[in-house]
């Protein structure tokens, strides 16, 4: 069935009519934009090029980084231009595009982190059997089906969307095609657009969540149970840190945001949401995993002193 719409492009509004905010929203973006690019893009060239971090945590972190540099590039370019040169014109396709690989990135970064709480869970509650249970084979069919279901997940919010009819206000209050705000927008019957996006969505989002509370129980339980020694406990715990301050980061906006239908006047807080997990978090995760990492934190220095002596020379 071919979509029937009357509306060949949308007006994306951004953040704000204010000049001098928008100013300031520019330079805030592009240098949160580009310390993402930066940073992500370090630690995948670490993942890849240094043998010390070819184990399965670090093969999902590199995963991870991936994943955010593409995650931001999704929405913060298009914002960047709204706030230089006024509201932003964006065709169907573009849209469902956007919508499409915003949720295909989205879903898949959730499950993502799930399967590092399990990795977490196996290597210090099950060490003997860690290489066994986390081997390069199975790692990389996680990995895989992760972003497989990912993408069919996001693919049906984009079909769905697509068979939608649009005929007339095309003003899309929002800095990038979410599904609510499109809905919005829609003169035909959205009822099942929203059971989708509630349901599943929200399974989506839960399944993951749940894996990495129990995965976290059980460490937690294991450590208090099983090792008696502070600094054991200590270390364990470090190892977690910067996967549960990721965690809390995404999840608390995500639950924020796609909890039950919220009404109109909650556009601009979901918008706001939106903004915290699209373009904060992807900066802030590998400042927190080169932070908290001695390992990472190793590497790097030993790369940037190697460049500086071959520079030096």
């Amino acid at each position: 069935m071919l979509n029937q719409t009357e509306v060949s492009e949308f007006i994306l509004l951004g953040l704000t009519n204010l000049k001098e905010l928008q100013h300031f929203f520019f330079i805030t973006f592009l240098l949160l934009y580009l310390t993402s690019l930066l940073g992500n893009s370090a630690i995948v060239t670490m993942v890849i090029f240094e043998p010390r971090l070819h184990t399965p945590m670090y093969f999902f972190l590199g995963n991870l980084s991936c994943l955010d540099i593409i995650y931001s590039t999704v929405t913060v370019p298009k914002m960047l231009i709204g706030f230089l040169f006024g509201h932003q014109p964006i065709s169907f396709g573009g849209c469902l595009a956007q919508l499409h690989f915003f949720h295909f990135l989205g879903s898949t970064e959730a499950m993502l982190l799930a399967i590092m709480a399990y990795d977490r869970y196996v290597a210090i509650c099950n060490p003997l059997r860690y290489t066994l249970v986390m081997s390069s084979r199975k790692c990389l069919l996680l990995a895989v089906a992760t972003w497989a279901t990912g993408f069919f997940h996001a693919m049906m919010h984009s079909i769905m969307t697509s068979q939608l009819s649009f005929c007339g206000h095309n003003h899309i209050h929002h800095f990038f095609c979410d599904i609510k705000p499109l809905l919005n927008l829609a003169c035909s019957s959205t009822s099942l657009n929203l059971t989708l996006l509630n349901v599943v969505t929200t399974s989506i989002a839960l399944a993951p969540f749940t894996v990495i509370l129990l995965s976290y129980l059980y460490i937690i339980f294991f450590l208090f149970l099983k090792v008696q020694s502070k600094g054991g406990r200590r270390k364990a715990f470090s190892t977690c840190a910067s996967h549960l301050t990721v965690v809390a980061l995404l999840y608390i906006p995500v639950f924020f945001n796609y909890a039950p239908p919220s009404s109109e006047s909650s556009s601009k807080r979901e918008m706001q949401v939106s903004l915290m997990y699209s373009a904060v978090t992807p900066a802030l995760n590998p400042l927190i995993y080169t932070l908290r990492n001695q390992e990472v934190k190793s590497v790097l220095k030993k790369k940037l002193g190697r460049k500086l002596f071959l520079g030096g020379k």
